[in-house]
């Protein structure tokens, strides 16, 4: 017992650094952006790489503010954003009605799910050439791969979770008066609201991921077209200032629509804890 007692007094004095450490402010947020930070600027800086292919943070800004002064990068960005609300809206939109249509009905749901898990893992890429036969090299064939990759995420959450509901559950409801449409209401839509809730995390994470894709093969404009037309140029920087501002991107939508759906709804009811935050 006494060997174990310094390693636990170490744990316990780490577990101590932390909790003291997190709650200084702003801490959580920018702490591990400013690691990366420091690491980043000190392979740039040791060149451990060259500098044609890998850039330093004070190049990266250079660029960032040059896009900004010309009005290149607020015209791709807005459309970007535009073709991803776009997109979202309505894989969203179809994939929670879908969702429930087929996971509320089991026969329904036994005779689709083969066909649900083979969609799904056609890759959101592997249509654009088709769709490009189709539409040609228009938004319509990049908002369709992003519908696309939102949907089947959010139906498979989604029946995954109604499937995951206890029995017992709906059958205390049952026996307790409630009908279909209240069972309906307050049961199986709250109880599936953390599986709702990941799907659509997933679904608008795969779908940025499918709209630069899609920009970047048949796009003509957009983050993804600029990053893509600045490796023609051999313009590293530029590559780099892309990728921030959709890590910026992704983290605004989860800060500000997505971690707030959860507080409000299923971490309130205390069906999950706020991981990570």
């Amino acid at each position: 017992m006494s060997a174990l007692a310094p390693a636990a007094r170490r744990e316990s004095a780490w577990d101590q650094f932390w909790a003291v450490a997190l709650r200084i402010p702003g801490i959580r947020t920018w702490g591990p952006f400013l690691v990366v930070l420091i690491i980043w600027a000190g392979i740039a800086a040791a060149q451990i790489v060259p500098s044609s292919f890998f850039t330093g943070p004070g190049a990266v800004t250079e660029e960032f503010v040059s896009l900004v002064e010309r009005g290149i990068l607020p015209a791709y960005l807005g459309d970007s954003i535009g073709r991803l609300l776009v997109g979202s809206a309505v894989g969203l939109a179809v994939g929670v009605g879908l969702g429930f249509l087929i996971g509320l009905n089991r026969y329904v749901r036994k005779f689709l799910w083969p066909l649900l898990l083979f969609f799904q893992a056609i890759g959101d890429i592997a249509w654009l050439p088709i769709l490009v036969i189709w539409f040609g090299f228009s938004i319509t064939s990049v908002t369709i791969v992003i519908v696309y990759t939102v949907m089947f995420p959010l139906i498979i959450a989604i029946v995954s979770a109604i499937d995951g509901m206890p029995v017992s559950l709906l059958r205390a409801s049952g026996s307790l008066g409630a009908g279909r449409w209240s069972r309906l209401l307050y049961v199986i839509l709250p109880g599936t609201l953390p599986g709702v809730s990941s799907g659509i995390r997933t679904g608008l994470g795969y779908g940025l991921r499918a709209l630069i894709a899609a920009e970047m093969i048949i796009g003509t404009s957009g983050v993804g077209f600029m990053m893509f037309d600045a490796r023609g140029q051999g313009d590293v920087a530029k590559v780099f200032v892309g990728m921030v501002v959709l890590g910026v991107l992704w983290y605004l939508v989860d800060a500000l629509i997505l971690a707030p759906f959860e507080r409000e709804t299923v971490e309130r009811w205390g069906m999950v804890e706020g991981v990570g935050r």
